[in-house]
């Protein structure tokens, strides 16, 4: 969320001083990330200490706590685990809010400040040990499981259909409607071609397992070259491995290592596996054609501000520009296997 929310902050302390027995002396809203629907502060309590708050609106899973907290304790180090409150919970409620604290780790993501070569190896081993981990099944008992929905793809669809059939005032919303228009003959093909592919991967699922589904570069905190954490949990579920490998050599993690080399480094950690070139093509169509489809959704919404929605229009045109370079990956990967 890049535009600070409506709340009474003074509600906001009294709520970090009761639940957690935080004595607040500053609270500033930090402008960052995708999730319209997510907003983040820096606490610093009398005592000098920093804390990131973290606040979700509408759907929460405790998962997304629970998971990471459990990481941490079975000695996994490249996770920040949420603090508990005074009672023992990994949350609290502050209403419409689900309100988690952390300790504040100071870093830049993995993009500003790329993984060292060692930390990809490090990388591959801790997507490994989350693939492989037996998790208490109460913990995962609600997370979702993969059905390759179409649910994106007849998303995409109908906007496509509403661009085509509209015109609109709104600056930010025409820049878009023309943006879909423009490129509606290569969207409506890649539809098609990833329902073909969603298609056959429900005739032939491979094994599930429990994937973070968001763990490019802009999800790494980067400290230094030793240290780094995978952040951001809120998209867990059950589904090929793939749906994690999608990212690994996608472009998503900056240009200092090449595509090929940031699959070789990661393998080295995470160690040899067969990928299913199937699935890997789904994802890394289906994730574009969702990140287009939120950001339309975002552009559509009066509710939503409007350095949102700017954002929301930058990444409709880097999507896009992705299409390209992931149709040409793919069909050079499609013999390969790790």
């Amino acid at each position: 969320m890049l535009e600070q929310p409506q709340l009474a902050e003074t509600a906001l302390v009294q709520c970090l001083n009761l639940a957690y027995g935080l004595q607040v002396r500053e609270l500033s809203f930090l402008p960052l990330g995708a999730d319209a629907h997510t907003a983040v502060y820096q606490v610093v309590t009398s005592d000098d200490t920093p804390y990131f708050l973290k606040l979700r609106q509408n759907h929460f899973a405790p998962a997304s706590v629970l998971i990471p907290s459990y990481l941490h304790d079975v000695g996994m180090s490249q996770v920040i685990p949420a603090m508990r409150t005074q009672t023992g919970d990994l949350w609290v409620w502050f209403d419409p809010f689900t309100v988690v604290v952390y300790p504040y780790v100071a870093g830049l993501h993995g993009i500003d400040r790329p993984l060292s070569d060692e930390q990809w190896c490090k990388f591959g081993a801790t997507l490994k040990t989350l693939h492989t981990v037996q998790f208490p099944s109460a913990m995962t008992a609600d997370l979702p499981q993969e059905q390759f929905s179409p649910r994106w793809r007849e998303r995409l669809t109908w906007f496509l259909a509403q661009a085509e059939a509209q015109s609109t005032a709104d600056p930010i919303a025409a820049e878009l409607v023309a943006l879909l228009t423009t490129k509606a003959a290569e969207l409506h093909a890649i539809i098609t071609r990833t329902t073909a592919l969603a298609e056959q991967l429900q005739q032939q699922p491979p094994p599930f397992v429990l994937c973070h589904a968001d763990c490019h570069g802009w999800n790494l905190l980067v400290v230094d070259s030793d240290r780094f954490f995978l952040v951001d949990w809120d998209t867990l579920l059950f589904a090929p491995k793939e749906r994690d490998l999608m990212f690994i050599g996608a472009g998503l993690f900056g240009n200092v290592h090449s595509p090929a080399a940031e699959a070789t480094l990661f393998y080295e950690g995470y160690g040899s596996t067969p990928v299913d070139q199937a699935a890997l093509s789904y994802y890394r169509y289906e994730r574009i054609i969702e990140d287009i489809a939120v950001s339309c959704a975002e552009i559509f919404d009066a509710a939503t501000g409007d350095a949102d929605r700017r954002q929301a229009l930058s990444y409709v045109q880097s999507n896009l520009a992705r299409l390209r370079g992931h149709a040409k990956e793919m069909s050079k990967q499609l013999d390969r296997r790790y």
